[in-house]
């Protein structure tokens, strides 16, 4: 019997790969350093059983429905907003993501994205590599404190939670706003559910953990940042499109709000003449959420499991559709 054959969109480690081929016939990518191709990705869309893909392949109507063989789309992140989901449901495609294993990691560096914008520590990095250090001021790169302030998380999901959990050990107060209340979630974290607007009016820090819908798409626009303090800090770690960044950057330049900390961007990747980099309140991550070795690696093998489970007849571990 032949094996499924499962073409993967990036150069994954053959380590990882190698146990899989024994149940799946496996084609890759083989740049490095360069995303597929759009010819390659739809010439492998239609002549593949299954794909292993990237938050960066956009799968759409108009690829989808060239596609004749394709059975499984595993996509390699927690959000799948690449994915036209309705249309590969239209033709039976299933589609899986991979959450649950990148919460922890996601959750450290949202955090630590928080405080480095706090306490100005790429500005102070800098500042030595410039040889700009010099006599002892009191108010020498003077940040602002994380413990005993307030944290707004939007969208408490479980990375939403895992930074709570993170906040917690810092005694901060914990608000947050979601689609649903989570109760459970209120009583073992000490949060409190409030209204999107008295979360931004309430917070030193708002934290944007909320996936990428047509509700949450450029919520946080020029009216949102007003609503927060001059001393609030936006942290943003989700999905760009949640903010729009002109707007953000207005606000900043205007001090309507006190700084900002980005892991991810309207449109990937940003380049040097960005205007957000020109201010020195604003910390830029390259989407980096989920970038240790270990939980890469968790994401790859969930994605191979995903297609092995599938196309040997068990039920995908975790499917989108």
């Amino acid at each position: 019997m032949n094996k499924p054959y499962v073409y993967i969109t990036r150069l994954l480690p053959e380590e990882i790969v190698k146990p899989y081929r024994e149940h799946l016939n496996i084609g890759m990518w083989q740049e490095e350093e360069k995303p597929v191709s759009k010819e390659k990705l739809e010439e492998e869309s239609q002549r593949a059983d299954g794909l292993l893909t990237m938050l960066t392949d956009p799968m759409d109507e108009d690829l989808l429905k060239k596609t004749d063989r394709l059975k499984i789309i595993a996509n390699m992140a927690v959000g799948y907003d690449n994915i036209d989901v309705d249309t590969a449901s239209k033709f039976e495609i299933k589609v899986t993501n991979t959450p649950d294993v990148l919460t922890d990691t996601t959750a450290d560096l949202t955090f630590g994205l928080l405080m480095a914008v706090a306490r100005r520590m790429v500005e102070a990095n800098q500042y030595i590599k410039d040889d700009r250090w010099g006599p002892w001021s009191p108010l020498l790169l003077a940040g602002t404190d994380v413990h005993h302030k307030t944290i707004g998380i939007f969208g408490m999901g479980r990375i939403g939670e895992a930074v709570a959990r993170r906040a917690r050990g810092f005694d901060m107060d914990i608000l947050y706003h979601n689609r649903s209340r989570k109760k459970e979630t209120e009583h073992e974290l000490g949060a409190e559910y409030v209204e999107f607007e008295e979360l931004l009016e309430k917070s030193d820090y708002v934290v944007c953990m909320a996936p990428l819908t047509d509700e949450t798409h450029h919520i946080f626009d020029r009216d949102a940042f007003k609503k927060m303090k001059k001393e609030a800090i936006f942290i943003n770690a989700s999905r760009g499109a949640t903010m729009n960044e002109e707007d953000l950057y207005k606000a900043l330049e205007a001090g309507e709000i006190a700084g900002t900390g980005l892991d991810v961007f309207e449109q990937e990747p940003i380049r040097k003449n960005h205007p957000l980099l020109e201010l020195n309140q604003v910390v830029c991550l390259p989407h980096i959420g989920s970038a240790t070795v270990e939980t890469r690696h968790k994401m790859m093998r969930l994605c191979l499991d995903n297609l092995v489970k599938y196309f040997e007849g068990d039920k995908p571990l975790t499917s989108v559709n």
